[in-house]
């Protein structure tokens, strides 16, 4: 339990003071929650420990070489193949599809499948929230993100329930695609 305790303590320390996108609910709660939910696919450390530190690269200012450095070879690896290239000085409502494309085809052409167990954590973890917002505002909720087109939204979020099938026999798999489900009702 050391590595996902080292890996918990350095996410909280990088994700100190952010909040999420339009809420004012710790930033860490998230990543938190992606790695109790990869907890319950696996008890692999590296897995756990990667699904902690998730986030840190693209939005708290950690480099991919510390993430190495810090925790070993595996969950660097696992941590990049999270990590989208956001295109520093493009608007990120312009660079929206591209990221996601490229995000979409690590998961597809993957053969590791923890690969697919930490998207997965992330992931459902995202959709629970959106699933919170989208039962209080509907699909206004879309306006408040850079991709306000429901149909891109629900592109991409089946998208990852087609790629991440081979976890279907999870408990987390199943969750995931019955909430997407409900959220893209109709799109």
């Amino acid at each position: 339990m050391e590595l996902v305790s080292e890996a918990i303590a350095f996410a909280v320390k990088a994700h100190d003071g952010m909040r999420r996108k339009k809420s004012e609910s710790p930033y860490i709660l998230h990543p938190i929650e992606a790695a109790v939910i990869v907890g319950t696919m696996t008890d692999d450390q590296n897995l756990i420990a990667a699904a902690a530190l998730h986030d840190v690269v693209e939005d708290a200012g950690v480099t991919i070489e510390e993430i190495g450095e810090k925790f070993g070879k595996r969950v660097q690896e696992l941590v990049q193949s999270e990590t989208e290239d956001k295109r520093e000085g493009l608007p990120p409502a312009d660079t929206w599809r591209i990221r996601k494309e490229e995000s979409l085809e690590v998961l597809k052409n993957t053969d590791d499948i923890a690969i697919l167990i930490v998207w997965l954590g992330d992931k459902l973890a995202n959709m629970r929230s959106l699933y919170r917002e989208w039962k209080v505002d509907g699909n206004n909720m879309w306006q408040r993100f850079n991709q306000k087109d429901i149909n891109e939204q629900a592109w991409y979020y089946r998208s990852i329930v087609k790629y991440t099938e081979r976890l279907s026999h999870t408990p987390a798999w199943l969750e995931y695609k019955t909430l997407t489900e409900i959220v893209f009702r109709g799109v």
